[in-house]
């Protein structure tokens, strides 16, 4: 039905399905792709990070620019997640479609997002411990280590109910970006489609867990180098775990439910079914 919405681009219907016959495939993936898939993934929203981190960094920017510059470039990790290849778990919180459809199983769908996160944890520190040997911090006269600092306290002190908050509404941009990739049929429409919704999610301050678990194990890394600011004590594996449980969940929510299932329900609700019955 392209011709009805005046483009090239399949139609939210089409979408749709093909999110369904995509999450179907993610979630039968042998371990091992999807471990290094999960890997690569980590590591490419934590360059996402370092770009916003870099921005950020510099004080002769205003707040409005300095935020809007930074999601602007941190779009570059799910750039790279989408048309290079990765499993992010973020984004495959959409998964839940094939499991509303019964196309896969409650424990297909744990083992992926299980997996998923906790290779997407390793790629992100692990870029984060390569950043932090490269000495990349130093930029800008240390304003890099300054900021990292500065943010991760901010992340590390969040109220648990905003922490998850913040991930709901982060998480419910980012899947709405992978959503509008799925209709594109080009690498230009895909860019075009996943820009827009995550550099407003970043600039809007929101949180993706995938993402603090490059900063703040950067963070961690920065302290252990005698750098620190006000509320560092924060920084630590009791601030990463405080950080990231209810930013975690309330991913999940923001991707799975409002949109995965809200979008399961328009489209595909009966379909495959009716389909069956045919």
């Amino acid at each position: 039905m392209p011709e009805l919405f005046g483009s090239d681009a399949y139609s939210p219907r089409e979408i749709a399905e093909r999110v369904e016959t995509v999450g179907a495939a993610k979630a039968r993936l042998a371990l091992l792709p999807m471990a290094i898939l999960g890997v690569l993934a980590g590591a490419f929203i934590g360059l996402g990070m370092l770009g916003f981190v870099l921005v950020t960094s510099d004080p002769t920017l205003g707040f409005a620019a300095s935020r809007l510059l930074g999601g602007l470039v941190f779009s570059l990790g799910l750039l790279l997640v989408v048309v290079a290849g990765a499993e992010l778990f973020t984004g495959n919180n959409l998964l839940v479609m094939a499991w509303a459809d019964r196309r896969i199983t409650s424990a297909e769908l744990l083992r992926n997002w299980v997996v998923v996160c906790a290779a997407n944890f390793v790629g992100a520190a692990g870029l984060a411990l390569l950043v932090y040997l490269s000495r990349h911090w130093e930029m800008n006269d240390g304003r890099v280590a300054t900021q990292v600092l500065t943010l991760a306290v901010a992340k590390t002190t969040l109220p648990p109910a905003v922490a998850f908050f913040k991930g709901v509404l982060c998480n419910a941009l980012v899947c709405m970006a992978v959503w509008m990739a799925m209709a594109g049929r080009s690498v230009v429409d895909k860019a075009v489609a996943v820009v827009p919704p995550i550099a407003a999610f970043v600039a809007a301050g929101f949180e993706h867990s995938i993402a603090n678990m490059y900063l703040i194990p950067l963070a961690m890394l920065l302290r252990m180098e005698g750098l620190d600011v006000a509320g560092g004590a924060s920084i630590g594996w009791g601030g990463l775990a405080a950080n990231l449980l209810p930013v975690i969940a309330g991913n999940l929510v923001g991707g799975s439910v409002l949109v995965g299932l809200v979008y399961h329900l328009i489209y595909r609700r009966g379909v495959a079914r009716d389909e069956e019955h045919r």
